[in-house]
């Protein structure tokens, strides 16, 4: 007989709203409908119970990087997520050269394929060098569409996102090639104008590479990118909700524009999340943590984040105030939509995977199920 686990007595967060005294049953790796007589139950009175997190921009944790890691550091990235709730994550690649981008993407396809992580992200080599943040100028490139293909099928089917100023010479082009394959086409580390930003989404772009971070600031007579990002209906932004790369009011912004069904919150984590303090490598470039904040050992840029996905979730339930059930589409329901996954997961529905975390009254993280294990067991809440 499966095993069966009976969560019971939470607020359970589902698609339709809150219930409160709730139970979730999982049979096996599976959500179901219905427990045997007498399967016993898991009192998780106060608690919250809500999906899996889904993070789609992520570079590394636990002292790993998706990058330059070999398969075992790639997987302690992973885990290192999944320990604080991100139960599916994409991994993203900085710029590099082609060659080794090819053969990085060919490494952790078979990951992808294994379903360890849920596909590749490539932010850059396709970015402005006005806005590169922390990618290496030196190897920056135009979105050459040729190129852009060859990076897609070193991916073999796994390349769900590419990143690109889509202002660049073969931008629109490669926006275009990228929606035929239905890999999603982000436009970011762009210096584009408003104008240029509206071609690039009529051509099939569909998300904004973390919103007001490496792009022109909004403004008055020159809206920029940013304005045409959160006023058009068929983009998603990303948010890095961690304190230092957004003011507040500027996420308050967002999904006052936006609305919680166009908000995707991601970490853009780096090396040093889940690990701490010290000097790191972003791709070629040398990075220093300092007080979890990352930043370029030459020029000081922002160098990804130190960010886990229950931290961004208590702050948005909290200092933020956004309701609950906003900040669960956030981070899994909207970014499993547009990874093509939600069939499976980012809602806590019978007949979708057992990815469920468990939350305490003042949303700090206490259990985290993946496909039914305990990675966190909440009543220990201790790594399993």
């Amino acid at each position: 007989m499966a095993d069966h686990k009976v969560l019971a007595g939470a607020h359970v967060v589902l698609p339709t709203g809150i219930v409160e005294n709730g139970r979730v049953i999982v049979e096996g790796d599976r959500i179901t409908g219905s427990a045997p007589e007498g399967a016993p139950a898991i009192d998780l009175t106060g608690h919250w119970l809500v999906p899996g997190f889904v993070d789609m921009h992520n570079h590394g944790g636990g002292g790993a990087s998706f990058t330059s890691g070999t398969v075992d550091d790639v997987l302690t990235g992973v885990h290192t997520h999944r320990l604080h709730g991100t139960t599916t994550v994409v991994a993203s690649f900085v710029t590099g050269d082609m060659d080794f981008l090819t053969r990085r993407a060919g490494l952790l396809s078979e990951l992808a394929e294994q379903g360890e992580i849920a596909g590749l992200h490539f932010e850059g080599p396709f970015i402005s060098p006005c806005r590169k943040g922390a990618h290496d100028e030196t190897l920056l490139r135009d979105p050459d569409p040729a190129e852009v293909r060859k990076l897609i099928d070193a991916g073999r089917g796994q390349a769900k996102m590419v990143t690109l100023a889509t202002e660049l010479p073969g931008g629109i082009d490669s926006v275009r090639l990228l929606a035929e394959h239905g890999v999603i086409a982000a436009i970011g580390h762009t210096d584009a104008t408003y104008e240029q930003t509206v071609a690039a989404i009529d051509a099939g772009a569909t998300v904004a590479t973390h919103l007001y971070n490496a792009m022109p600031a909004l403004g008055h007579r020159t809206p920029g990118p940013i304005a045409a990002l959160l006023e058009d209906e068929r983009i998603t932004v990303e948010l890095i909700n961690d304190g230092t790369h957004l003011h507040p009011a500027s996420l308050e912004l967002a999904f006052h524009h936006a609305g919680a069904e166009r908000v995707a919150f991601i970490t853009d984590a780096m090396d040093a999340a889940g690990f701490g303090d010290g000097t790191y490598s972003l791709g070629p470039m040398a990075v220093e943590v300092k007080d979890g904040v990352a930043r370029l050992v030459e020029g000081g840029s922002i160098a990804g984040s130190t960010l886990t996905l229950d931290r961004a979730f208590k702050r948005a339930a909290t200092i933020d105030g956004l309701p609950v059930e906003s900040v669960v589409q956030a981070i899994s329901a909207n970014p499993a939509r547009l990874l093509g996954v939600y069939d499976r997961v980012g809602s806590l529905e019978p007949g979708k995977d057992a990815d469920i975390v468990v939350l305490d009254a003042e949303f700090n993280l206490k259990g985290v199920l993946r496909k039914g294990a305990w990675i966190v067991d909440p009543t220990t809440t201790t790594p399993a």
